[in-house]
């Protein structure tokens, strides 16, 4: 049983808000993310995977935790809606890029010495003129996971050369159980 799905049977999931983030109702109600081919990594229970899906998405969502993944295809069968569904570590999987990624746990979910190597698999996964949807973790704390994502290293992790990043304030999204 891998770490993440150990997490899982034990319940020990408080990144998991239990729904939809509201950031991602914000883009959507916005218009700034639009019915696309879209990819979630380290989608969980895939709350946001499933609302995408209802507003017509072409979605991949991917996880490493088998239970995750079953959740999801409970949810969308009970729905009747269609995505694919990868079950395994997405440095693995050979994928077409698509016309955005939305990452809200995953970059949060690695180490730091391996996100190098997940800002260079999102920049490989994304069409030219492809969108990132993120939300960094601020947690405050040493460790993890979840990690905190500072907002001036994550500006070092996807830099300039490669991204180009909205000129307006972030916007912040509490986590209702107030820790993240």
């Amino acid at each position: 049983m891998n770490e993440w799905e150990k997490r899982y049977q034990e319940g020990e999931t408080g990144w998991d808000r239990g729904d939809v983030s509201p950031s991602l109702y914000h883009w959507l109600d916005r218009g700034e993310l639009k019915p696309c081919r879209i990819v979630v990594p380290g989608c969980g229970r895939g709350h946001e995977v499933l609302e995408l899906a209802r507003r017509g998405f072409d979605v991949t969502g991917i996880d490493i935790a088998p239970s995750a993944i079953a959740h999801m295809e409970r949810h969308l069968a009970d729905e009747g809606l269609q995505t694919t569904l990868i079950l395994g570590d997405l440095f693995a999987q050979q994928l077409e890029p698509f016309d955005a990624v939305y990452e809200q746990t995953c970059l949060c979910a690695l180490p730091p010495a391996m996100l190098d190597r997940y800002a260079d698999w999102l920049y490989a996964h994304l069409k030219p003129g492809g969108k990132l949807f993120a939300l960094f973790m601020q947690t405050g704390a040493e460790g993890g996971p979840p990690y905190h994502c500072d907002l001036l290293a994550m500006h070092k992790l996807l830099d300039a050369s490669r991204w180009q990043w909205p000129t307006t304030t972030p916007l912040i999204t509490p986590h209702r159980n107030g820790r993240f």
